[in-house]
């Protein structure tokens, strides 16, 4: 075969059935012979468009995301889209065309060293040098994005390696046994999730704190509810966990951290038991290490990457092992407790977050509309910036890989393509976007992908003229200096959207939120709906940088 065959092969084998990309120079043989194969090809208009969208394929559904891209800027421009995963630990393969190799070194026309590029942003990098390793290499770049903590892998291939003739014998089997040989996943020990369960029931006041890596199969909703009310304790879910815990029940606590809710920091300041699950106490959650979860007498630490283990925050008992299966565990040995009096405590630090007086549109109402719409049928994916904290705080996620964001990069523009990726994984389920006029226009060029597959994505754009958390900095800590954040021109949304025979609704006043936007988001066709949100509106809670969470602010 062909070294474009051979790959492909591969990838049918491993049940990929949608690729998404951008053609280019180096990777044409390999276009050349996609007719040849059931593999389904979503050409996006820029090959971050593609990254990100193979992104919110794989959030959406476990699977890996798998992207194509030509060398130098193709392969490039795949980098931020790379970084993206890397951080929120999705699993991606992403296969970049290559000079040919007798040119490799010399600074040929759109060469780029993307080994070295993407090294330290992607969990690991090969470089294919002859047609023959095509099968390895795909078996293990599969395995190793999936497994231990997931994340992207990527694939550098010369163009004349697709080219080359070659025949092998190959034999799945050996590959998958020599991985396993390598690869020694991490074992639930029983003796220290005893240790957890005795730590919860005889502490006062422990909390459970739920990240993303819990946020990966449906069944883990109802365990973690069940470990809540078993132990009779608060559970608070971190930006990349929304949805793993069931919304507005007497546990949840809703996401802490820099714009987290007033109840969960209060919670996480005044336990005694931290137990922290699939989450890597990121800046976000924890603001200033020093004063994190100060009355914690004892914080467990569960995580696959031992790397993440001590990193940030000092754990009295670390455990590395997969979330999943240290949850089943704990559930098995948790014996059944109370601690109403501290629930009764928590529960009097809940507070809700109010709107500027007067604001004809605000936000947390608007939002908390398009919340009416969603369903077990639903997923919500946001860009990046107000928008996002507004989702994340007034949004309820039916289930886990129902919200998708980008969390540790915070990536403007990941928003429409990922949704794109979550809409062509699940045609039959409603995708809503929330976006800012900001985040939007970076990626806003896949608008002809929503035209071609006719994918009925629900575009809620929440439009404030400004670059709208950079804004909220400037005019909290900055005296107000609006450099380079307001949006003064930009396009003619409703023309833009007739551009795409795309459906378009403009809401101005809170009272428009009524069965006319209810119809819109319920229609079976894709729409843009331009909300003209309070321009004055900013996210809160809010903890200021360089404060503790018990700095929290609520309003102006």
């Amino acid at each position: 075969m062909l070294g474009a065959d051979i790959l492909l092969n591969c990838l049918e084998a491993q049940g990929v059935e949608v690729v998404f990309g951008l053609p280019g120079g180096t990777v044409i043989p390999l276009y050349d012979r996609l007719k040849h194969f059931r593999i389904r090809h979503v050409l996006t208009k820029h090959e971050q468009g593609a990254a990100h969208a193979a992104d919110g394929y794989a959030r959406a559904t476990g699977k890996v995301g798998v992207c194509f891209a030509t060398s130098g800027p193709g392969a490039t421009n795949l980098v931020t889209g790379i970084a993206t995963a890397n951080m929120d630990s999705i699993p991606m393969v992403c296969i970049m065309g290559q000079v040919v190799r007798e040119l490799l070194g010399t600074d040929g026309f759109q060469e780029a060293h993307m080994s070295g590029v993407c090294q330290p942003i992607s969990k690991h990098v090969y470089t294919v040098s002859d047609a023959s390793q095509i099968p390895d290499v795909i078996e293990e770049a599969f395995f190793v994005a999936q497994n231990g903590r997931p994340g992207p892998v990527v694939i550098d291939i010369p163009k004349d390696v697709f080219s080359q003739d070659c025949q092998i014998a190959f034999d799945s089997g050996k590959v998958r046994n020599r991985i396993a040989v390598k690869y020694k996943p991490y074992q639930v020990n029983k003796e220290q999730v005893s240790k957890v369960a005795k730590l919860i029931s005889e502490a006062k006041k422990p909390l459970l704190l739920i990240g993303g890596g819990v946020n990966n199969l449906q069944e883990n909703q109802d365990i973690v509810f069940k470990i809540a009310k078993k132990a009779d304790m608060p559970v608070s879910t971190t930006l990349m966990a929304r949805g793993v815990f069931p919304n507005d029940n007497y546990y949840d606590l809703g996401m802490p951290g820099m714009h987290g809710t007033v109840v969960a920091n209060y919670t996480v300041q005044h336990c005694d038991c931290l137990v922290a699950v699939g989450m890597r106490f990121d800046d976000r959650v924890t603001s200033v290490v020093s004063s994190f979860a100060p009355n914690a007498e004892h914080i467990v630490h569960v995580d696959i990457d031992p790397a993440e283990i001590g990193k940030t925050v000092a754990s009295t008992l670390p455990i590395v092992a997969d979330s999943n299966d240290f949850l089943t565990s704990l559930l098995e040995n948790l014996s059944e407790s109370k601690h109403s009096e501290w629930l009764a405590e928590v529960q009097e630090h809940r507070q809700e977050i109010k709107s500027p007086v007067g604001s004809v549109l605000p936000p947390k109402e608007t939002v908390e509309w398009i919340d009416k719409s969603v369903d077990e049928n639903t997923i919500i994916v946001t860009d990046v910036g107000q928008h996002q904290m507004w989702a994340a705080l007034f949004m309820n996620p039916p289930k886990p890989r129902t919200f998708i964001t980008s969390g540790g990069l915070g990536t403007m523009g990941y928003g429409f393509p990922a949704s794109i990726g979550a809409q062509i994984a699940y045609p039959d389920k409603r995708v809503i976007l929330i976006t800012g006029d900001g985040s939007f226009q970076m990626c806003m060029q896949e608008l002809a992908v929503l035209r071609k597959f006719k994918l009925p994505i629900k575009i809620c754009l929440l439009n404030n003229g400004y670059l709208g958390m950079v804004h909220q900095w400037q005019q909290m800590f900055y005296e107000e200096n609006y450099s380079e954040t307001i949006l003064d021109v930009g396009p003619d949304w409703d023309k833009l959207a007739a551009a795409y025979d795309l459906n378009y609704l403009r809401i101005d006043r809170l009272e428009q939120c009524d069965e006319k936007l209810t119809a819109a988001l319920e229609d079976k066709e894709g729409w843009l709906i331009d909300f003209r949100i309070d321009q004055s509106a900013n996210v809160y809670p809010m903890v200021p940088a360089g404060k503790g969470l018990d700095d929290i602010v609520v309003g102006e």
